[in-house]
C-alpha cells in the first residue's frame, strides 16, 4: 500500500481552528430551503472524503456504492495480515541479527580458549608436582575449559535460532509482499471505481434530484419543524440568543458558537487518523496532539459560554424551587466564590503564559521582551514578517513530541478563558442584582 507521509504544518492547524467556525457559522446562518435536493458539489466533497467507502453513491441514493464496501474491507484485511507479517518478519529477522552477532562475538573466543587451553596443558606438563605454579596453571584451564564449553553451547545455540529464524524470515517476508501487493491493487481499483464515478456524478446528481417528490418532502421538512418546535415548547428551555442581554453575554454567547464549531474538525482529524493508520499504514504524530490541545482550549473558552446559558452543574433540589430574588441572592452569596476562582485563574495563567513565551529555547524578539532583555516599545519596532514565517526563530515553549507545536498560544487562550469568564460573572452580577432590586 502507499504510505501518507503528511505533517500538518503549523499555520494550517491555527488557519483551520480560526476560519474553519467562522465559515460554518455563516453557514449556518443561512436560510434553509423548503425542499432541500442534492448537491454536485457536497457529492464531490463526499466522494473525496468517503469515496473510498461509497459514501458518494449512498448520498445520491445508488446501490452502486456496495461494490466498494468488500474492496475497502478486503483492503483492511490484507493490511492487518500485511501488518502481521510485517511483525513476524521483524521478529524473525532480530533474531538472526542477534544469532550472527553471536556467531561473530563467540567463535573468535571459541578458538581464542582452544589455544589457551593447548598452552595451558603444555605448562602444566612441565611444571613440577604440588608447586603453586601448578595449582595456579589448572585452574586456569578449568576456567578455559569452562569458558569454551559456554561458547560451544551459546554457538551452538545461535546456530539452531539461525537455522530455525531465516526460513521464518524468507516466508514472512513473502506473506507480507503478498498481502501488500494485495492491498495495493485492491486499493487501485478503487480509485479507478472512483475516477469513474467522478465523470458520472453530474447525472447521477441529476437523476437524484429527478426522483425528489417535492411536495412530499416539503411537507415531511414541514412537519419535522412543527415537531422540533413542539418538543422545544414542552422542554420550556429557552435558546441560547435569549440569554443575551448585553454585549458581554453576546461576546460569550459568539465565542461558545465559535469553538463548538471545533468539534466538527476533530471528526475530520481523527477520520484522517484512522484511514491513515489503517489503510494506508502511516499514523500520524499530529493527530492526537493537536485534537487534545484544540480540546483544551474549547474547555477554556467556552466556559464564560455555559455560565450564560446556565449549563454548570449545580445542586438543583435546593436552588431551583426558589424563587427569582431568592435565587440572585443565592447568586450573589456564590459569586464571592467564582470571583475567587477566576481571578486566581487569570492571574496564573498569566503567569504561565508569560513564562511559556520566556523560556531560553525563544529566540524571537517577543520572547527577549518577555525574559525582561529588552522593553515593549523596542520589541515593537523589531516585530517583522520573518519573526513569523523563519522556522528557525521559535517564540517559546514548544512542545516536546514529534510534531513540535508551539505551547505558549495555548497557554495565552487561558488567559483570554479567563478573561471571558471574568466579563460574564461582571455580566451575571448586575444581573442579580437588578433582580434583587426589582424584587421578581
Amino acid at each position: 500500500m502507499p504510505h501518507i507521509d503528511f505533517t500538518l504544518p503549523h499555520w494550517a492547524y491555527w488557519v483551520g481552528l480560526i476560519v474553519f467556525p467562522l465559515i460554518a457559522m455563516v453557514m449556518a446562518r443561512r436560510p434553509r430551503p423548503e425542499v432541500s435536493s442534492y448537491s454536485p458539489v457536497l457529492a464531490y466533497f463526499i466522494l473525496i472524503t468517503g469515496g473510498m467507502m461509497g459514501l458518494h453513491r449512498f448520498y445520491l441514493r445508488n446501490l452502486w456504492g456496495l461494490v466498494y464496501v468488500p474492496l475497502l474491507v478486503f483492503v483492511l484485511i490484507a493490511n492487518a495480515n500485511e501488518r502481521e507479517a510485517r511483525s513476524a518478519y521483524s521478529d524473525a529477522l532480530n533474531v538472526v541479527r542477534v544469532a550472527e552477532r553471536t556467531l561473530e562475538r563467540e567463535r573468535p573466543r571459541l578458538e581464542s580458549a582452544r589455544q589457551e587451553i593447548e598452552r595451558l596443558k603444555a605448562e602444566i606438563g612441565e611444571l613440577e608436582e604440588g608447586s603453586f605454579a601448578l595449582r595456579s596453571a589448572q585452574r586456569k584451564l578449568e576456567r578455559a575449559e569452562e569458558r569454551l564449553k559456554t561458547g560451544q553451547e551459546r554457538i551452538a545455540q545461535a546456530e539452531a535460532d539461525l537455522a530455525a529464524a531465516l526460513p521464518a524470515e524468507e516466508a514472512a517476508a513473502e506473506r507480507r509482499a503478498f498481502w501488500n501487493s494485495a492491498a495495493r491493487y485492491t486499493f487501485y481499483l478503487i480509485l479507478a471505481l472512483m475516477a469513474v464515478d467522478a465523470v458520472l456524478i453530474p447525472g447521477l446528481v441529476r437523476r437524484a434530484n429527478a426522483s425528489i417528490d417535492r411536495e412530499a418532502e416539503a411537507a415531511e421538512n414541514a412537519a419535522i419543524r412543527a415537531a422540533v418546535e413542539a418538543q422545544e415548547a414542552v422542554e420550556s428551555r429557552r435558546a441560547d440568543h435569549e440569554f443575551a442581554e448585553n454585549w458581554i453575554d453576546k461576546l460569550s454567547l459568539y465565542a461558545g458558537e465559535f469553538v463548538s464549531y471545533w468539534a466538527v474538525i476533530a471528526v475530520f482529524v481523527y477520520y484522517f487518523e484512522v484511514i491513515s493508520r489503517y489503510l494506508f499504514n502511516s499514523p500520524t504524530s499530529w493527530a492526537h496532539e493537536s485534537m487534545y490541545l484544540m480540546f483544551g482550549m474549547q474547555y477554556l473558552i467556552a466556559g464564560a459560554y455555559a455560565m450564560l446559558t446556565e449549563a454548570h452543574v449545580r445542586v438543583d433540589v435546593f436552588y431551583a424551587p426558589l424563587s427569582r430574588p431568592k435565587k440572585a441572592w443565592a447568586d450573589l452569596f456564590t459569586s464571592i466564590f467564582f470571583f475567587i476562582f477566576a481571578g486566581t485563574l487569570l492571574v496564573t495563567s498569566y503567569t504561565f503564559a508569560m513564562d511559556a513565551i520566556a523560556v531560553p529555547s525563544g529566540n524571537a524578539v517577543i520572547s527577549d521582551w518577555a525574559r525582561g532583555e529588552i522593553g515593549f516599545g523596542e520589541m515593537l519596532s523589531q516585530l517583522s514578517l520573518e519573526q513569523w514565517t523563519d522556522p528557525n526563530i521559535r517564540w517559546g515553549e514548544i512542545s516536546f513530541n514529534e510534531w513540535e507545536i508551539p505551547l505558549w498560544p495555548m497557554k495565552w487562550v487561558m488567559v483570554i478563558g479567563a478573561l471571558l469568564l471574568i466579563l460574564q460573572g461582571i455580566s451575571k452580577l448586575a444581573k442579580d442584582i437588578r433582580a434583587i432590586r426589582e424584587g421578581a
